[in-house]
């Protein structure tokens, strides 16, 4: 069955650009030009992955991520004009997957949306779905992260990453080696990218525990170090 996609995009001609390409590509589309719209498409056509513009009438890209996010883990990238760092950073914290800045490469979009669909296809083998440490349970079959007996919001990526720092307790892994292997494929972006997810989960996770903890290592990157 193919896989469907949901394109929140205002501009008509962008809009049917990447209907054709992602069509030809095999994947079936559908087009919101607005934000509003583009809620009860979601509602409606239960996409796999949402490419959503930040610029939007009604109601913009940030309003249309937060309202995903609050019921749906569905892969988000972003599309901004901008190209600013802030627009970035804002779309990562919301929860979005990935950024891609106007105007785009066709083959780069298309390389990111597989990629990002790859990375939910595979989930962790079976006896991997679940990390148990003191006061913290990563459970990837569920997508839920514990914290001191409590369940805490996290977004996909933040779990990822945390899941991969856990899974090897004591290794420091430089931030491009964080991008490729838990992003999957040789990042677009910029190192940044991951301290930002760093932050967030540092957030939720400071002084839950003394037996563990995120570290940075400077100059180098981080680690899931056992105390």
């Amino acid at each position: 069955m193919a896989k469907k996609v949901l394109v929140i995009e205002d501009d008509a001609h962008i809009a049917d650009l990447l209907r054709l390409y992602l069509e030809k590509d095999g994947f079936e589309v559908c087009i919101a030009p607005d934000g509003g719209k583009g809620i009860s498409e979601f509602e409606r056509f239960s996409p796999d992955l949402v490419l959503l513009d930040i610029m939007l009438p009604v109601l913009d890209g940030w309003g249309v991520c937060r309202e995903i996010r609050a019921t749906s883990k569905t892969p988000i990238i972003m599309l901004t004009a901008k190209g600013e760092t802030f627009d970035k950073i804002n779309g990562l914290e919301m929860g979005a997957d990935d950024y891609v800045t106007k105007p785009f490469d066709i083959k780069e979009l298309l390389a990111r949306v597989h990629a990002v669909l790859r990375r939910y296809d595979d989930s962790p083998d079976g006896s991997k779905k679940k990390l148990v440490f003191d006061k913290l349970e990563i459970n990837m079959e569920s997508f839920e992260l514990v914290v001191d007996g409590k369940r805490i919001e996290a977004p996909p990526k933040e779990m990822e990453l945390l899941f991969h720092l856990a899974s090897s307790p004591n290794r420091v892994y430089t931030r491009n080696q964080l991008l490729d292997e838990v992003w999957g494929f040789d990042y677009f972006g910029d190192s940044r990218t991951v301290d930002v997810h760093i932050k967030r989960l540092r957030e939720k996770l400071e002084n839950v525990s003394d037996k563990w903890c995120l570290k940075t290592v400077w100059s180098v990157g981080y680690k899931f170090e056992l105390l």
